[in-house]
């Protein structure tokens, strides 16, 4: 009888083991930072049909898993709190409950992009108590949009694995007097296409280049079939290192000796050995050539996480197709904003830097970006580029002009966020009078006079050009040319120019050429419920 209780509560205790854990996604971990004034989703996995409570900040609230064990809740509005708070979360059976700790409430933005983003740093030690954490996304592709998240909230304390998501953050937490969480999700060297649902490509017939291969990746994906291959390769290339391998590593070793020891004799080394069996190849990845695979694994799980908005730094890997960037990034913004569910919210990025490498074109189509897609800013950094290191060393100005676009149109301060935006212009006999948006306090030539500026007739050949400030707007003339057509401002991969206002903000570059106008570029517009606006807090 004994042995029988004893096998009944080994059977229960494997029962109640084999049992989902009652768990959260892994942005509600300890020190998470959770979006003031707005609902707070909170989801999760569970067994099967388990009733769920979620207890925060005085709410209660309740769900039922389903038949795959989801969960999910809505936290109503709360207001900001610097305080320490606790996230319980209970399941039904057998009591399961877990606690996460340290949490905030204030303003939560995603910080995403390629490598300048990527690029780590050191928080700042003088912030008087600002409360800045960072949660940061570990890299994951996939084909297929994943619901889990890899990743950790961490304290700005110290290192940062986002410098400019850092410093954007600081700045908004001194403005706000609330503490800030942001998210960080990207990866170096990577195009907008990888960062785009394939859904959303597929919106736009221009980018069906993207969205077919991707489509048949998709459809041709065989997760167990893959995995058995990796298997099998595995088994393969241990036997061939076990019996080729290691007879052919000393065979090389022994030949390069001897190469070295016959070098400017007349005696030969002979023909470089090789193997007596060659080496296994691995598995081709099913998501080679596919485009959607970080919008899948590192952006999709975490929505829908409340979140303020979001700040963007990418562009130079898709320096080659500028005019397909013209239509490619306001889509990708589109889809992003689709897909979370919450409206237009503010989507901030930078224009690439200055580099030997980078084109004026592509600076372009992020300018006409800013001009065409609603609820957008973009941060002019021409000062601190560098024409050597694609990976300018200045991330601190980076982040607080993205600040200051997020300080003016989301929280309400009467700043100026942009330096002088080219408008339009109007051409006096030689003269062509260029008008301004953004001039702030006025227009200024920073360290001397106006440069950068180009100028041309109708043979289109642009040749340097005398600019000067005329109250609110830029006078070009040259000698060379009398019935001007064209200007060109900072039209160069790494362009000279000091056009600023004295608010301190430098101006785009740009041109005026009819044919740089995107007649063809589409203004996108957000497609979720229009009855979600983005909400502001002074």
């Amino acid at each position: 009888m004994r042995r029988f209780f004893t096998a009944l509560v080994v059977v229960f205790a494997l029962a109640s083991s084999a049992l989902a854990d009652v768990k959260p996604n892994a942005l509600f971990s300890d020190g998470a930072v959770f979006q003031r004034g707005m609902p707070v989703p909170v989801w999760g996995t569970a067994a099967p049909d388990e009733k769920v409570t979620v207890e925060f900040s005085n709410q209660k609230k309740t769900a039922t898993a389903d038949a795959q064990g989801r969960w999910k809740v809505t936290l109503d509005p709360m207001t900001a709190s610097a305080e320490h708070k606790i996230l319980t979360i209970s399941g039904s059976i057998d009591n399961r409950k877990s606690e996460i700790k340290n949490v905030l409430v204030g303003e939560v933005w995603v910080c995403s992009g390629q490598s300048n983003m990527a690029m780590g740093g050191k928080a700042d030690p003088n912030t008087d108590g600002v409360k800045v954490r960072m949660f940061k996304v570990e890299k994951r592709e996939s084909l297929k949009p994943l619901a889990e998240v890899s990743g950790k909230w961490v304290e700005c304390s110290g290192g940062v694995s986002s410098a400019v998501g850092y410093y954007f953050g600081r700045d908004i937490a001194k403005a706000t007097g609330v503490p800030v969480g942001m998210i960080h999700s990207s990866v170096g060297g990577t195009p907008a296409q990888s960062w785009t649902s394939l859904s959303g490509l597929e919106k736009e017939p221009k980018l069906s280049v993207y969205a077919e291969p991707t489509r048949k990746a998709l459809e041709n994906y065989d997760e167990a079939k893959y995995a058995q291959a990796q298997s099998d390769y595995q088994v393969k290339l241990k036997e061939w290192e076990e019996k080729v391998g290691k007879d052919y590593l000393e065979a090389v070793k022994v030949w390069n000796d001897k190469s070295k020891k016959s070098k400017g004799k007349d005696q030969s080394a002979g023909p470089m050995p090789q193997p007596s069996m060659p080496k296994p190849v691995a598995p081709q990845s099913p998501i080679r050539g596919a485009s959607c695979i970080l919008f899948n694994g590192m952006i999709a799980p975490l929505m829908p996480y409340a979140i303020k908005g979001t700040v963007w730094y990418q562009g130079e890997s898709n320096n080659g197709k500028p005019l397909e960037y013209r239509t490619l990034f306001p889509r990708m913004i589109a889809d992003w904003r689709e897909k979370w569910g919450i409206g237009d919210f503010p989507f901030f990025f930078v224009q690439i830097a200055p580099h030997n490498a980078m084109t004026p074109e592509l600076r372009e189509a992020q300018f006409l970006t800013s001009k065409n897609t609603p609820n957008t800013a973009m941060a002019v950094i021409t000062d601190v580029g560098d024409a050597t290191n694609i990976h300018p060393a200045k991330k601190e100005p980076v982040g607080a002009r993205l600040a200051l676009a997020a300080r003016a149109l989301v929280y309400g301060g009467k700043i100026e966020y942009s330096g002088p935006e080219y408008d339009s212009f109007k051409i006096d006999k030689n003269r062509v009078v260029l008008s301004f948006k953004h001039i702030g306090s006025g227009l200024v030539a920073k360290d001397g006079p106006l440069k950068g500026f180009t100028i041309a007739d109708a043979s289109r050949k642009f040749v340097p050009a005398k600019a000067e400030i005329d109250g609110n707007t830029v006078v070009v003339t040259s000698d060379q040319v009398t019935a001007p057509v064209a200007v060109r401002y900072g039209w160069a991969n790494v362009p000279d120019v000091n056009l600023w206002n004295k608010d301190g903000l430098p101006a785009s570059p740009f041109r005026t050429d009819p044919e740089s106008i995107a007649s063809d570029t589409p203004v996108v517009k957000n497609q979720a419920p229009a009855n979600k606006p983005v909400s502001k807090h002074k």
